[in-house]
Order: C-alpha cells, then structure tokens, then sequence
C-alpha cells in the first residue's frame, strides 16, 4: 500500500525543531468536537490529540455532526481543509452513519456509487496536495437484537474496502475493531462508554462519552501505528488497546477470572503471630489455581496486632485507613493510611493497631 512516509520525517528526526505533522479530520458526529456544555459527549477526533505530543503531530479537526461524504462537501467544508492542507499532512476520513439516511436527499448517497464516488474526492484531494488520505470505516453502533450486535454499517463498510484496495489507499478498518471491542465489552459493559446517560434522559448508543471517545480514539491510533510505525515516537501514552473480540473467562477454562466481594469471604479471627486483639482477615482469591500471589486484607479492630516474627518471604504491607505502629528489625514507625511497607526475607516485623478508628492493610507476598 502506497503510503507518503517522508511527511513523518519530522516525527522521528533527532534533535530537528520542524514544524509539526498536521492531521486533519473529514467525518461526523462520531468524531466531532463537543464543548463542555455538552458533556459528556464526545467525539474520537477531540480525544486523539491527548495521545500525540503536539509539539510533533498537531490535530484539526474538522468533523461536524450530522454529515456525510455529500453533505460535507456541499457546505465547503472539504474545501475549507484544502485551503490549509499542504505537503507532508494527513487527512483522516470517516464517513456511512449519515450517508446511509435515505430519507434526506441532502445526505444520503448509494454506497456502490456516490459514496465511493465523493471518497474518492477527498483522497485525491490530499494526494494533489502531498498529503497522505486514510479511509476509516465507520465506528460500530451499540446496537443489540437479541443478544447479537447488528452491523449496522455493512455495506458502506465493504464499499470503503473495496475502494481503498482498488486505488491503493491506506484504510483504518474501525467498523471491524469498534466491533470486536464492543463485544468484548459486552452490552451493558460497553453502555458507560457510549450516551447512556440516565439523568439527562439519553439512551444514545451511537455517540461516545468522554470514555469512549478515548477508547475509540486509541482504536484509530493503533492501527494508524501499524500502517505508519513512524508514528511510535510522537505518541504520549500507551495504545495498548487491542481486542481479539473473546469475551470469554481468561485463556483457560480450569484459571477463570473472577470478581468476588469481600463481605462473602470475611473470617473473624484473633491477632496473627501472637498478636492481641480480634482481626478480620479477608483472602481474596486463596484458592485460584496457578496464581503466583497471595492478596489479602486484613483489618486490625482497636487493640488488635500482628504479633513479632521472622519474615519467610518477601512482603507488601499497604495501609489503607487508619493508624498504627509498626517495628522492623528493632526499628519502631508510626504509620497511616497511604504508607507501604515492605518486608525482606530474614527480616522481623510487627504491626499494632493505635487510636479509634480501624487498622485495614492490604498484604501482597508470594505464594
């Protein structure tokens, strides 16, 4: 696939103070811009600078609600990119919710024939002017039937595919990874990333929370890395981010994941290691096959301790609320929440509640 890589020279030139790579965005609601009035809706596009130092990529976007590839160019805003696009920037494009509105003439276009059509506009816009075009599929809706997330975009999907294979254009396919990650999520765990808002009576499942937008904008990007690695040095955080759309317990059956609440694993019981005073000792997870730690939580009520005695293993104390004194090897400190204590092999500890309120640690240590 032909792809313009000299434009990302800037990116990874050591030491050169060039201009930045400029990414302008062509696309709808999905990835349009919205102000703080609005929250929290948003759109990928808004999100993506927050994963590229600007310094190096800069990002303008011009993505505008309700538009497609036809309404987009009938208002100017095509020609308004191209009054700014120039040689070595980026044009990312992502239109099919509003073309697909057959009811309005304004917007709708056949996806065998005005849609590929006007596309094909926007990319030979961007290689007139040096610039590299890259088709991105439009994003999946949160749209369930029966258990099943319909695809509600298919045809303009496989349209933009054919087109970016027929006249060598790079493609993002974010119809393809927005799906997999919202199955991955499952239905109502994908809801908090989408407009699901009760309180402002919204049940929307095509336009993103501020959550979403982020998630999706990390979806753009990691496949935009993998057409143009150039890339890896202008990103900020990580895109770690892939899905493979297997919503399953983990990679073997007989090592599930779980979730547990610890009211249902709580066991009263006297001070560890001689120590005075009732504890409750909470095990998380104390028979999950194959796990090489130990998590445990353990609250120290008034009066109660872990009585002195040599560590076996090495040993995370975390504490979460409350205060107390704690001895390592002779050495006596006074501890509250958000101390970590750590203890060595060979070493001699003790921990003992102080004051009011509960002790409540945290324990990490090797099985």
């Amino acid at each position: 696939m032909r792809l313009t890589l000299f434009l990302l020279l800037s990116i990874v030139a050591p030491g050169v103070h060039a201009a930045p790579v400029r990414v302008f965005i062509a696309g709808d609601s999905t990835a349009a811009a919205y102000g703080p009035e609005r929250a929290p809706q948003a759109g990928w596009g808004q999100m993506l600078q927050s994963y590229l130092d600007p310094a190096r990529i800069e990002v303008r976007n011009h993505a505008k609600g309700g538009r497609s590839t036809r309404s987009f160019i009938a208002e100017g805003r095509l020609d308004a990119i191209a009054g700014e696009l120039h040689k070595g920037d980026v044009l990312l494009i992502q239109f099919g919710h509003n073309d697909a509105k057959f009811e309005d003439p304004t917007r709708y276009t056949d996806p065998a024939g005005d849609y590929t059509t006007f596309l094909m506009r926007y990319a030979q816009l961007a290689r007139e002017q040096g610039a590299t075009p890259i088709l991105i599929t439009p994003v999946a809706r949160l749209l369930y039937d029966f258990g099943s997330l319909l695809d509600t975009h298919g045809v303009y999907t496989a349209a933009m595919k054919q087109l970016a294979a027929r006249e060598d254009i790079a493609l993002i396919d974010l119809n393809d990874r927005s799906t997999r990650w919202i199955r991955a999520l499952g239905e109502q765990g994908a809801k908090p990333y989408f407009l699901f808002v009760p309180e402002q009576q919204k049940a929307d499942g095509t336009h993103f929370s501020t959550a979403g937008a982020t998630a999706v904008a990390c979806l753009v990007l990691r496949d935009w890395v993998a057409l143009q690695p150039e890339l890896k040095p202008a990103l900020v955080r990580d895109i770690d981010c892939d899905v493979d759309g297997a919503a399953g317990q983990g990679a073997d059956p007989q090592r599930p994941s779980q979730v547990v609440h610890e009211d249902d694993i709580a066991r009263l019981q006297p001070g560890p290691h001689g120590g005075a005073g009732p504890t409750t000792a909470y095990p998380f997870f104390a028979d999950a096959e194959g796990l090489p730690f130990v998590l445990r939580k353990r609250v120290l009520h008034k009066g109660a301790g872990i009585g002195l005695h040599p560590q076996h293993k090495d040993e995370i104390y975390y504490i979460v609320s409350g205060e107390g004194s704690y001895v390592l090897d002779g050495k006596q400190y006074d501890v509250r929440a958000g101390h970590a204590l750590l203890t060595r092999t060979g070493s001699h500890h003790a921990l003992q509640q102080r004051g009011e309120n509960d002790l409540v640690v945290l324990l990490a240590y090797p099985r």
